[in-house]
């Protein structure tokens, strides 16, 4: 085994990526208040070929120092908008039919190992505050609520791994479909 260098690695350029094809999977920001956090974001987004991300609120915009420092330059790839408010990109979303999930812990939520992505559907998937996680107006708007399983005694993850997890895991089950 050997590692495989950066030149082996076949990378898209940005054009290429612009016009590739794209997962249908766009990433809701509300209220992130982490620069480092949207950074990662888009790292994310970029790496799993979502169609968009939606930053509202507070959720810093590019260009920025410290969003640039985790991106990497994936703010160049990935399309993005602003907000003002979360419960408007909702309603964009839904205009422009998507199905929005909110990654949450509710009453009534899907465990993330039995959602089951339909192949003709757009789906949204809503990540909240470090601290407070998805605003209440955007749980009341959501389609459904989607939760990571937890098993320690936090039950809490930091957003830019909810999201990793949550897009690979979708992402994973379109490529299977």
């Amino acid at each position: 085994m050997r590692k495989i260098s950066n030149d082996e690695l076949n990378r898209l350029s940005v054009d290429d990526f612009k016009t590739t094809k794209k997962f249908p999977i766009a990433v809701v920001l509300d209220n992130v208040r982490s620069m480092h956090n949207v950074g990662a974001a888009f790292r994310t987004g970029d790496a799993f070929a979502v169609e968009k991300i939606l930053l509202c609120g507070i959720t810093g915009t590019p260009p920025h120092r410290e969003i640039h420092k985790t991106a990497l330059g994936s703010t160049d790839t990935v399309e993005w908008k602003y907000f003002p408010t979360t419960v408007e990109a909702i309603l964009a979303l839904k205009k422009d039919g998507y199905k929005v999930f909110v990654i949450e812990q509710t009453d009534e939520k899907i465990f993330l190992q039995d959602f089951q992505p339909a192949p003709d559907e757009k789906y949204a998937f809503v990540f909240g505050h470090e601290v407070f996680g998805v605003s209440d107006e955007a749980v009341a708007l959501a389609d459904a609520a989607i939760e990571i399983p937890q098993f320690g005694t936090k039950h809490s993850l930091n957003i830019t791994v909810s999201l990793g997890v949550v897009v690979w895991d979708v992402v994973s089950k379109m490529l299977k479909a």
